[in-house]
């Protein structure tokens, strides 16, 4: 169903998770060290990474950091530390899923299945032109288009991570009105993926900040204080 490269350490985990996908049909490339496995991503993108936090010659982070200044590549973190702050590290570095050490294969089967259905691949979904969240968007000087995962400002491109442009299409779809977090998580998460709303503040932060490198004023996406975020169409 999918081309999936999984960079982690621990040969057992390596092993076990790799019957697993592959047992479902995905195709699974396996690297044991960040330099390796980035050179490998680099050269030949999947259509989903699987990637360690703690690994030897270049950790998680640094991958990820490296990685998110050319692909936009969906990204499931792994990690075996209980510290928050590695999730919201992750997350303001561009990830898209996080799960702690040890896990169940169902978990990781199941968080697999929901990224690839949020970016259509094996489903069928995100090539139905007629289906209204496939249709392009069009807001002043912004243009989305589900269907190629393509966005664009005043003509410009801005690259966006899965998550990401999940976000900003729930927000530009119905310009003016107030989404809350939960909204948001709704639009850009499987039903059985919980994030916090500190999760959804450093996805827009991101966003913002791509869009601020085409246009140093670019001011689409309002805060709203304690409710949540909206988009203004110019």
């Amino acid at each position: 169903m999918a081309n999936i490269t999984l960079v982690d350490d621990d040969e057992n985990i390596v092993a076990s998770v790799s019957l697993a996908l592959e047992s479902h049909g995905h195709k699974i490339t396996a690297w044991h060290d960040g330099a390796s496995g980035l050179e490998a991503l680099l050269a030949t993108p999947p259509d989903l990474v699987i990637l360690d936090v703690k690994m030897p010659r270049m950790d998680g982070m640094e991958v990820l950091r490296k990685l998110r200044q050319t692909s936009q590549i969906p990204v499931i973190m792994l990690t075996s530390k209980d510290e928050e702050i590695d999730e919201i590290l992750g997350f303001n570095l561009g990830a898209d899923d996080y799960i702690h050490k040890p896990f169940s294969q169902r978990l990781l089967l199941e968080r697999v299945k929901a990224l690839l259905r949020r970016v259509g691949i094996g489903t069928g979904e995100g090539e139905a032109q007629g289906d209204a969240a496939a249709r392009a968007i069009r807001r002043g000087k912004l243009t989305m288009d589900p269907a190629r995962h393509e966005s664009t400002w005043d003509g410009r491109p801005v690259k966006l991570t899965v998550t990401e442009f999940l976000l900003l299409q729930a927000l530009a779809q119905r310009p003016g009105f107030v989404k809350s977090r939960d909204n948001l998580m709704d639009a850009a998460y499987d039903d059985q993926v919980y994030v916090d709303d500190r999760t959804i503040d450093s996805h827009v932060k991101r966003m913002r900040k791509k869009f601020r490198v085409v246009d140093p004023e670019f001011d689409a996406i309002e805060t709203l204080y304690g409710v949540g975020y909206r988009y203004r169409e110019s």
